[in-house]
């Protein structure tokens, strides 16, 4: 088996939606410092319960809980914007509300990765990155 994918965060999002789908509350995938931060914006958006990397060989293991067991998950749909294929840049003033603000959108900017919202608020533009409602 291959660790190596064309779009490590849509791999990490597709492996977050089977989960729900399935009802697995917990997903393990190769770590990078992308899918942390992602994977974080996303617990502390209250969309997942908890992250945590666990070090091994050949490398880190991304350990994402998704609801606690019993509990319905909290994500309805989860989609990727920008693709390896096609990057879609935006401006500040060009963000996207999903929902109607329900939802979220994560952007990676000048200053890392951030909400809409944050991007918003900050004046900064950058790379859409997936929207989840």
């Amino acid at each position: 088996m291959s660790l190596q994918t064309t779009d490590p965060i849509a791999d990490l999002l597709t492996r977050i939606r089977n989960a729900v789908l399935v009802g697995k509350n917990e997903i393990r995938v190769p770590s990078s410092k992308l899918k942390v931060t992602i994977a974080k914006e996303l617990k502390k958006a209250h969309y997942l319960t908890d992250v945590k990397v666990e070090s091994g060989k050949p490398r880190d293991v991304l350990i994402v809980t998704i609801n606690n067991p019993g509990e319905n998950a909290n994500i309805t749909e989860i989609t990727r914007l920008s693709k390896p294929g096609r990057r879609v840049y935006v401006g500040a003033k060009e963000i996207p509300k999903v929902k109607s603000g329900r939802g979220l959108v994560l952007v990676s900017t000048s200053k890392g990765v951030v909400t809409g919202a944050e991007a918003t608020k900050q004046k900064l533009g950058g790379e859409l990155l997936l929207k989840i409602y």
